[in-house]
């Protein structure tokens, strides 16, 4: 080795997924940029290697609810993104529905605080958008540490929720990036709560939140965003006739799916899960499932979020509908969607535009969702071929579980590394939270 070593780190020995595939070379990293490929071992400060392990572009999650502020007892922003590390994931973007809400320019400061110095991951926080803040938003959606707006059309409490037409019009013309949106229709639910308020199977879950109440959503959501001219991303899409619509209303609207949904149906998931099957909106049957499959082959999915949303075990045993929706899924977002790599359901190179490329041409980040020159040193390293079961032991969640629990998985993250900086060796956490807020291209 030379007496000053050209590069911070080295990565040796590995199968490298960059732009025009995978590619065998040693990747050189200096002041957390990949700077260097080729034969480059003997010249790092620090040197891993690989062995044949594969190095795919950072993960990004662009849809998690770490529950800081207010709610800890479920989450925080060190144990979140702790699993979401674990997990082989380098970035994430946290929704507002914490206690309070985060809705204003204070709000997404306090947060961008709290991270600093806990969050494993690089980081970035949605701000709200409610019926009485929208002409602020222009402004604020360019905060430092902001990803955007998000809007709750259903399924919320309070000022979150943005149910009629004339509010979203009013928040959709009032800024320019891409607004993030839950889709399912409050009117729908209101009149088909009927159905399940007086007690009822959790597998009636999907009925009273049927397709037709997804739908009716996204479809004025997208009038909408054609009538205004303003980008939306449909969150967590869940069914055929959602991603028939959005097929042929790609314009403004680019379409996020979960690997619960891609992985779960009803009515088994339900019968052997319980509440811990309930998330909103619900895990549907297999229809829909085969559905969500064939956009992603068609390529109207996009993205590929967690909708990581916990709730304490003892919280789930409540009564259904008492019992609250949501599940963890960050830290097995990486594993689930390697096994269905390995069964051939998608290419590894359509997992890396879902999970890397995706999120950063979707939210245009700046320096991330591809490993070339110049890109921060942002990797997730995995074993392809790795056989193991993901178990509750191994979730670094708060709240201790998964509905992946038992899941016999193939393909393993094994090292995440974050603007140069090992944060997972081994399997193992390793060093001090580095995370820092994700920059953006539309305010830098």
């Amino acid at each position: 080795m030379s007496l000053t070593p050209r590069y911070d780190l080295v990565l040796t020995q590995g199968s490298v997924w960059m732009p025009g595939g995978l590619v065998q070379t040693d990747i050189g990293v200096r002041g957390g940029k990949v700077v260097a490929f080729g034969s480059l071992a003997g010249q790092g400060a620090q040197e891993l290697p690989l062995n044949g392990l594969t190095v795919l572009p950072g993960v990004v999650d662009t849809q998690v609810h770490f529950r800081e502020p207010g709610l800890e007892h479920k989450e925080d922003l060190e144990t979140g993104t702790r699993g979401a590390v674990l997990g082989g994931v380098t970035g994430i973007f946290e929704m507002p529905n914490t206690k309070p809400s985060t809705t204003d320019a204070a709000a997404i400061a306090d947060k961008v605080a709290r991270a600093k110095g806990r969050a494993w991951c690089d980081h970035a926080f949605f701000i709200g958008a409610t019926g009485d803040n929208a002409v602020d938003l222009a402004e604020w959606e360019n905060l430092p540490g902001c990803s955007g707006v998000k809007i709750f059309m259903g399924s919320s409490t309070g000022s979150l929720l943005v149910a009629e037409d004339e509010p979203l019009r009013n928040i959709l013309r009032h800024g320019r990036r891409r607004i993030a949106v839950h889709c399912e229709d409050e009117p729908r639910l209101i009149e088909r709560w009927e159905l399940v308020k007086d007690g009822a199977h959790v597998r009636m879950h999907s009925v009273w939140r049927d397709e037709e109440t997804a739908l009716r959503a996204t479809m004025r959501l997208v009038r909408l965003a054609e009538e205004t001219q303003r980008r939306v991303h449909v969150l967590h899409v869940t069914s055929a006739e959602e991603m028939e619509f959005l097929a042929a209303h790609k314009e403004f609207a680019t379409v996020e799916t979960t690997p619960q949904h891609l992985t779960l149906a009803g009515p088994d998931a339900y019968d052997r899960l319980g509440t811990r099957a309930q998330m909103n909106p619900p895990i549907r049957d297999a229809r829909h499932r085969d559905a969500l499959w064939k956009a992603v082959e068609n390529g109207v999915v996009d993205v590929i979020g967690s909708d990581h949303a916990p709730h304490t075990l003892e919280e789930k045993a409540k009564p259904y509908p008492a019992s609250p929706s949501g599940m963890t899924g960050v830290q097995t977002l990486v594993p689930v969607m390697l096994t269905h790599v390995a069964a051939g359901r998608l290419s590894l190179g359509r997992f890396v535009d879902l999970t890397s490329a995706g999120p950063a041409r979707i939210y245009n980040m700046m320096n991330k969702g591809r490993i070339a020159l110049g890109y921060d040193a942002d990797f997730t390293i995995v074993d392809l071929n790795a056989r193991w079961t993901i178990t509750d032991s191994w979730i670094a969640s708060r709240v201790g579980w998964t509905p992946f629990d038992g899941f016999e998985a193939t393909g393993r993250p094994v090292h995440t590394i974050i603007r140069g900086n090992i944060v997972m060796r081994d399997t193992v956490l390793e060093g001090t939270p580095v995370g820092e807020p994700v920059r953006f291209q539309e305010c830098p």
